[in-house]
């Protein structure tokens, strides 16, 4: 059963890219793209997004934004209303990533991570919520992690600001599903990337960013509240989670050697 409506077509579909600079949301904004959606594109990077919205013609549109500072969002969103007249999908992929040990934090590090994967949703939740709601349609997609399901080593930070993506996600479900909102939760395993370049041990079931697009895809398509890819992997993990804490610990150690 979807908890989701599907979306069945998507041509002429609005929509909004947060983070589509590189990795998978600019993947994600080639696929949509390809199958016939207009797409907004957001990051730091302007002078990438014009690039690919000169590429695509009437269908994209540039709005670069930061989304550590709020009051970019809502002028970035009246501009995307004010060009197609709304929005019915949104999908929030901004983020960065530094691997870290406990020996190796730093809090000033640790907030700059927070204010990229957390607060940049936070930021950009009231403005698009409220634009949802006076449509009475939408959906909202997080892109969080399989981090979030549990500690992994070189995750302190990142990790933690997945699984509070996690939390928001099922919350933000419960309160905006009644109201005809649709969410949807990204949980990607790994996925090459430049910040998994960073990752310095064997990453397990590694896919493409566009491969991890034509999951996303194949998943709003079907309706899910999760989207967790590639399920090969990530199922794993799932079952991990229900291990008792020795087991867990044990097992997280000897996958990862670390």
């Amino acid at each position: 059963m979807s908890l989701n409506p599907p979306i069945s077509d998507w041509r002429d579909v609005r929509v909004w890219i947060v983070g589509a600079s590189s990795g998978i949301g600019a993947a994600l904004a080639r696929a949509l793209l390809e199958r016939g959606a207009r797409v907004a594109l957001s990051a730091r990077s302007s002078e990438d997004l014009q690039h690919a919205a000169v590429m695509h013609g009437e269908r994209a549109l540039a709005v670069p934004l930061d989304v550590t500072v709020e009051a970019d969002i809502a002028p970035a969103l009246q501009k995307i209303i004010a060009t197609w007249g709304g929005v019915d999908l949104v999908v929030l992929c901004a983020g960065t990533h530094q691997p870290v040990r406990a020996w190796e934090l730093d809090a000033g590090m640790a907030r700059r991570m927070v204010d990229v994967n957390l607060n940049g949703v936070f930021n950009a939740l009231p403005a698009i919520v409220q634009q949802m709601l006076l449509q009475k349609s939408g959906g909202i997609a997080v892109v969080s992690s399989v981090a979030g399901y549990g500690g992994l080593p070189t995750a302190l930070v990142y990790g933690a600001t997945k699984a509070a993506l996690i939390n928001l996600s099922e919350t933000l479900y419960m309160d905006l599903a009644p109201r005809g909102i649709g969410v949807y939760l990204i949980n990607p395993g790994f996925v090459k990337t430049p910040l998994t370049d960073k990752n310095t041990f064997e990453m397990p079931a590694l896919i493409s960013a566009d491969e991890a697009a034509r999951e996303m895809v194949a998943g709003f398509e079907r309706g899910r509240f999760e989207i967790h890819f590639p399920r090969r992997f990530t199922l794993w993990l799932k079952l991990l989670r229900l291990l008792p804490y020795r087991w867990y610990f044990a097992l997280v150690r000897k996958g990862t050697g670390l």
